[in-house]
């Protein structure tokens, strides 16, 4: 079985868009390994029967196409799984740990915010990754029996499950992205070529959140469009809401600047541009290096075609194209030109490989898997090899005590604390715990 892991918060009527979350994930430790003898009457010798542990729990991540938002997650700071069932006598293993399914909308990006690598653009209907992995089970003292000790008397702790802080960032696939000043009819073009149903008003910020439409053309094509709210001069660098929303037109293919140029709110059409497009080139190369077309909406008002005029006058290399959204006029032209174009576009990676964790080249190999340093006349030894083993080490069982100092020694641990002064008697840390030095 698989958990699922849902928490739906509703806000008055409707759902809150919240498209960037940080947590904390924490894969379950493996099941500790078991120190037992067989005991029967009439079998002498009956030797180790210790079971080791079951695996701990992965915390996976998995697409849903259901969901819009990153709601589900805003508070819920922590995902723990659960620790593997530890092992038995009579040879009985422990079972592993049921891994816990965390469920994100299509588009969501997740980051580990110790490297800042992206670990997983989950882009594709069935993607999922694993964020992270439940430690293995420790080993029973059966696991341990070799010619030399055939009854040992020691068993293994449970691996520690990975710990990791993540950033999931929700960027919507669409197709083209519409971007404008408040109020130059965008929601208004977005309903009219499209199913959407976007709140529609003369005053600013009447969206608060993206709204995607799915166009469909003659062919029996269609495209998603992103209608993207809240752009306002200074929003690349937090002003008003469009810091926010940026993000989402990272993935389109085209961007889509509706301008209003009938000056409805006695606007300067060309003044109006110029701070969208400085906003886009601010906030990104990528972005504003995309493929864009002009909407000039609102022709249908009296100043509209002198307006037109006198940006074409300035733009003579933009492709523009004329329309009133709320009358109807050059929508058809606009969506045939629109599903032409994305036909041409490849599709291109939001991501470099050398910002992806999976494509993470290690250019130069650790001479040690630890580090000594001398810290308040206390030696202390650090290293994820060494703490891992420390973790695993039942310290209760003598014989476990001496394979920890044996596995020390043979990487060196030892020799490198006399090379750097160590003396009988002094204090060696390993995480939390001290212990003396004996040579």
């Amino acid at each position: 079985m698989i958990s699922r892991f849902y928490v739906i918060i509703f806000i008055g009527d409707g759902l809150m868009f919240v498209d960037e979350i940080t947590l904390k994930v924490i894969a379950g430790s493996g099941g500790d390994g078991c120190t037992s003898f067989r005991r029967e009457k009439f079998v002498p010798m009956g030797g180790p029967d210790g079971g080791n542990g079951g695996k701990g729990a992965d915390i996976i991540f998995k697409v849903d196409k259901g969901l819009k938002t990153l709601i589900d997650l805003k508070y819920k700071k922590i995902i723990k799984g659960d620790k593997g069932v530890n092992g038995k006598g009579s040879n009985k293993y422990g079972s592993n740990a049921e891994d816990v399914i965390v469920y994100v909308p299509l588009g969501t990006t997740i980051t580990d915010l110790d490297t800042n690598l992206v670990i997983k653009d989950l882009v594709n209907i069935d993607d999922e990754v694993t964020v992270a992995y439940g430690g293995r089970g420790g080993k029973g003292n059966k696991a341990f029996a070799t010619h030399d000790n055939p009854a040992p008397k020691f068993s293994e702790n449970g691996e520690p499950g990975e710990i990791k802080l993540i950033k999931c960032e929700l960027k919507m696939l669409a197709d083209v992205g519409l971007v404008g000043l408040p109020s130059v009819g965008k929601s208004t073009l977005i309903s009219m070529i499209s199913a959407a149903k976007p709140k529609i008003a003369s005053y600013h910020f009447t969206t608060l959140s993206p709204n995607l439409g799915v166009v469909k053309l003659k062919n029996a094509e269609t495209f998603v469009m992103a209608d993207l709210p809240g752009l306002i001069e200074g929003a690349s660098s937090g002003v008003g809401l469009g810091d926010k929303f940026l993000k989402h037109a990272m993935r389109t293919k085209i961007i889509c600047h509706v301008v209003d140029m009938g000056a409805s709110e006695n606007r300067d059409p060309i003044e109006d541009y110029e701070i969208i497009r400085k906003e886009l080139d601010n906030y990104s190369s990528k972005l504003s290096k995309k493929p864009e077309v002009i909407v000039a909406n609102k022709m249908d008002l009296e100043n509209a075609n002198k307006n037109l005029e006198k940006f074409k006058r300035k733009y003579k290399d933009k492709i523009i194209f004329p329309i009133s959204a709320i009358s109807n006029q050059g929508l058809n032209e606009l969506i045939n030109y629109l599903g032409q174009k994305l036909n041409e576009i490849k599709n291109i990676n939001l991501y470099q490989e050398d910002e992806l964790q999976s494509h993470l080249i290690f250019k130069f190999k650790e001479e040690k898997p630890y580090i000594i340093s001398k810290e308040n006349n206390v030696w202390v030894i650090k290293g994820e090899k060494i703490e891992k083993l420390f973790n695993m080490t039942k310290f209760n069982e003598d014989e476990a005590v001496l394979r920890f100092a044996r596995k020390l020694k043979s990487m060196g641990v030892e020799e490198e604390l006399e090379k750097m002064g160590a003396k009988r008697g002094d204090e060696v840390q390993i995480l939390d715990y001290i212990f003396e030095f004996k040579e």
